[in-house]
């Protein structure tokens, strides 16, 4: 079971990644247009605006966790729990669907 700070820490990063991300694609799309020798310069005011954002407004900096434990190895992104809690559910019957293979 993963710490409860971990897992409000994930949280946080989900809800700044959600209030930042537009502005960052407008940012992203500016610097990307900087090639041109006109937009230099306001490519590189884009880029001092974009590392001025918080680090953990970026998309990638989130972790993938399972839901009920907080375990963020073995996730299973199509069930958004871990390998070990998508057996157990298995095997439960929980999950509709998902039957034991036999062979």
């Amino acid at each position: 079971m993963a710490k409860e700070s971990m897992k409000a820490r994930e949280v946080k990063r989900a809800r700044l990644v959600e209030k930042y991300a537009k502005r960052r694609a407008e940012l992203k799309k500016i610097v990307n247009s900087g090639i041109n020798e006109e937009n230099r310069a306001e490519a590189y005011e884009a880029a001092q605006a974009l590392q001025a954002l918080p680090k953990n407004s970026s998309y990638i900096r989130k972790h993938n966790r399972c839901s009920i434990t907080g375990r963020p190895k073995g996730y299973m992104r199509q069930f958004g729990i871990s390998r070990i809690q998508f057996r157990e559910m298995a095997s439960a019957g929980l999950i509709p669907g998902v039957k034991k293979a036999s062979w």
